[in-house]
């Protein structure tokens, strides 16, 4: 595979095709974000770009503008099952981080699913976001990939000229940060093929666990990949 590039979508046909991207990701019965509102709000200020390699789309991230002035919502991040192994999410996030510094925003919010070993691994692990916020079934029933749950969403709070995110952007991994241990499961799309009802109790029993936590004030702190466990602290 040729050299990645990574930038903005720069045509309406780039945008349609990202439609087509996301279906891949996310399932055909998961509706894409049309190549309309894309256009909409890219013109508004926000961030569409694709991962790029002899000019085929491998990936895709998304993110708008929020009410809060110097903070933006990140709303889609997407790889090709056949480009995975390149790092494309890490990459196409610290290009993130690049637009956004360079046009004042200094946090980026998103949701994601907390028992996702995966994305728990990139979003608090290599990119240092934290969180502190919970919502239960955010969006209901769900379809595609992310059938059979409730779809349950914590927010990744990343704040991009904090001294740990600008460390990780140099390549560099801090230790691990002291905190209580909580465990999930390593890969649960195949739990939920497995034993639908154990996923189901592991859906229950981090949701008790993380709203019990930030209750009480404390928050996401790290996550060790390797023992697939949050750092609560």
């Amino acid at each position: 595979m040729s050299e990645i590039l990574i930038r903005e979508l720069e045509s309406v046909a780039e945008l349609k095709h990202s439609e087509h991207l996301q279906r891949l990701i996310w399932g055909e019965d998961d509706p894409p974000d049309n190549s309309d509102l894309l256009l909409a709000i890219q013109h508004e200020g926000g961030l569409v770009a694709g991962a790029f390699s002899d000019g085929k789309m491998l990936g895709f991230i998304f993110g708008f503008p929020s009410s809060t002035q110097g903070v933006q919502h990140s709303h889609r991040l997407g790889v090709l099952s056949e480009a995975r192994g390149l790092k494309l999410g890490a990459r196409l996030k610290w290009f993130q981080r690049d637009w956004c510094l360079a046009r004042a925003i200094t946090l980026v919010r998103w949701t994601y699913d907390p028992l996702r070993a995966v994305n728990a691994g990139l979003n608090i692990s290599s990119l240092g976001a934290t969180s502190s916020t919970y919502h239960v079934d955010y969006y209901g029933p769900m379809v595609g990939i992310n059938a059979g749950l409730p779809s349950d969403r914590i927010v990744a709070e990343w704040k991009l000229d904090s001294p740990l995110v600008a460390s990780r952007a140099r390549g560099a991994q801090p230790d691990l940060p002291q905190g209580r241990r909580v465990d999930i499961p390593r890969d649960i799309e195949q739990l939920v093929s497995r034993d639908p009802q154990a996923a189901l109790a592991a859906r229950l029993s981090l949701r008790e666990t993380l709203m019990d936590a930030f209750g009480k004030g404390e928050r996401i702190i790290g996550f060790d990949p390797e023992t697939a466990s949050y750092l609560i602290g």
